[in-house]
């Protein structure tokens, strides 16, 4: 047994520190990728920055209180947060309140803002799962014990599918069966649930013909390089160009209307042309420092739910920026996905900087000899 001394350490200084380069880099090449375009559609190269200072001020408002509040707090909320989740997730699709952009309705229109609800509820469903399974972990290995989590999950990414968002669906599923695993669920029980899955990812991406154009894509970019190869052939030539040291900051070419929204998903792409690899490795190692931190963290806490909330945080912010990663180098399959702390995008800042608070509240706790839940 272990016990936990509140406030034993001072917060993660690491992730303090990632965060905020990861932040400070991210807004620079932010007000680099975009200029030219916030200018043409809007006539003020700043427009994208200063609204994503302003998100940034929230987020760090945010991230600084959650810092300060005990994490069991969050224990009382996780039914909530549910329940919160999947209201907002229905009014996706009343007319006025969700915004249909892109052919999708993932933003939720709060008078002159818009709320990507998807990012809220990831988080709730770590909270949630980490709640659920530490109150259940005697028993994880009883077959009858995933199923609720399996079909609470599942409810909730088939309402983000309707949005669609297929990433984001899988995503949310794959934190599912990494926080079975930490819990001690059998590998035969995961077994199943991962060859069940199998088939029902293909029949979701063969049913819509954009997802299986994007597949398609992914294998062969210049089949049809003017139009569905056209944006990851452009990140391509972006990667290329920058070269080791990159073309210079503020100079690149691909922003200038060849790669379509520099400034969101596709920003790691501008990053490497005017940085070059110098500028790529740093934003990944950057990730690296903030997952190893994350699980470290998880280690160290007392009881099982700071454990699992600490990791699957920790393994949401990891999927997400390889996703992105990834997606840019033509790695795995494009998806829209923001890199977090980087791309341009209010919902996913707030909501990254939320969770980093989360993780700096649990690095405060440590183990001793007796273990109890913080008060």
């Amino acid at each position: 047994m272990s016990e936990m001394t509140p406030r034993g350490r001072r917060q993660d200084f690491f992730i303090i520190a990632s965060t905020l380069v990861l932040i400070a880099f991210g807004t620079v090449m932010i007000y680099s990728s975009s200029y030219i375009i916030a200018t043409q559609k809007f006539g003020d190269g700043y427009y994208f920055l200063k609204k994503q200072i302003f998100f940034l001020i929230l987020g760090l408002t945010a991230m600084i209180f959650l810092s300060k509040l005990p994490y069991a707090h969050l224990r009382k909320v996780a039914y909530a947060g549910l329940l919160v989740s999947t209201v907002l997730l229905i009014a996706l699709f009343i007319p006025g309140l969700g915004v249909k952009l892109g052919g999708a309705r993932r933003w939720l229109r709060l008078g002159v803002l818009s709320f990507q609800v998807s990012e809220f509820v990831k988080v709730c469903i770590v909270i949630f799962l980490a709640h659920f399974l530490a109150k259940k972990s005697d028993r994880i290995k009883e077959w009858q014990i995933f199923l609720p989590p399996l079909l609470i999950v599942g409810a909730m990414a088939t309402l983000v599918l309707k949005q669609p968002d297929f990433g984001t669906a899988v995503l949310m599923m794959g934190l599912l069966l990494f926080l079975l695993y930490l819990t001690g669920c059998r590998i035969l029980h995961l077994s199943i649930l991962c060859t069940a899955f199998i088939p029902v990812v293909i029949f979701l991406v063969w049913q819509k013909s954009y997802r299986l154009a994007r597949w398609k894509t992914f294998l062969d970019p210049w089949q049809d390089p003017q139009k569905s190869g056209f944006q990851i052939i452009q990140s391509f030539l972006s990667f290329g160009s920058g070269g080791a040291f990159g073309v210079g900051l503020g100079d690149g070419m691909q922003k200038l209307f060849y790669l379509p929204e520099p400034h969101t998903d596709f920003i790691l792409s501008i990053i490497g042309e005017e940085t070059g690899l110098i500028g790529i490795a740093v934003v990944i190692t950057l990730f690296a420092v903030l997952v190893c931190r994350g699980f470290m963290i998880a280690f160290r806490v007392p009881d099982l739910f700071g454990s699992l909330l600490a990791s699957g945080l920790t393994i949401l912010i990891g999927m997400e920026a390889f996703i992105n990663i990834a997606g840019v180098m033509g790695l795995v399959p494009t998806k829209g996905m923001a890199l977090p702390f980087v791309s341009y995008g209010g919902t996913s800042l707030i909501m990254s900087l939320a969770l980093v608070g989360i993780l700096l509240n649990l690095s405060t706790y440590q183990k001793s000899n007796i273990r109890e839940a913080p008060k």
